[in-house]
């Protein structure tokens, strides 16, 4: 396994809508694994292709909380086909916008499709925080990030803020 490069904000590639997934083989597995690995060594709880510039419809996720038995779930082409009209507002973060966070409002659920790490076909009902990081997670294959659900100054201000971080780094 590798830890992969994370493509952050501005970035074309996290704008751009993700293109299906033909087969489930060795090579998208052990890109699965790759992407694992790189969520977890940045703390994540959610990645998406997009976000370590492949534009391919594969997410992975895990929401295990520290000390527990890691849970990956691997989504080949994921697709929504199903939300609660219940919402519920969570804060969001995201690897490709680091050190941010926001409140986001989504579907307090979701019924989702996709192919599992064998390539078999799923359905899965996501509640609670697996909906929001589902939710977040199928955004990215869109071309949209959890800013984009924010009110424009909001989303300004969470811009300006990241530019800041960046330019304190780059003098450290």
């Amino acid at each position: 396994m590798a830890k992969l490069k994370l493509y952050e904000y501005p970035h074309p590639i996290l704008k751009k809508k993700a293109e299906k997934v033909e087969k489930v083989d060795d090579e998208l597995r052990r890109f699965l694994d790759d992407m694992l690995e790189t969520m977890y060594a940045d703390n994540g709880c959610g990645l998406a292709a997009p976000q370590v510039g492949v534009s391919k419809r594969v997410v992975v996720i895990d929401i295990a909380h520290e000390g527990e038995e890691p849970q990956p779930l691997y989504m080949v082409n994921p697709e929504i086909t199903w939300k609660s009209d219940e919402t519920e507002v969570c804060e969001e973060g995201c690897l490709s916008l680091p050190e941010l966070r926001a409140e986001v409002e989504r579907p307090a659920s979701v019924k989702i499709s996709y192919l599992d790490y064998d390539g078999k076909a799923c359905e899965l009902l996501a509640e609670g925080f697996l909906a929001v990081a589902a939710q977040h997670e199928l955004d990215h294959l869109d071309g949209i990030l959890y800013i984009d659900h924010l009110s424009r100054l909001k989303r300004q201000m969470l811009v300006k803020k990241l530019e800041k971080n960046r330019k304190e780094k780059a003098h450290q």
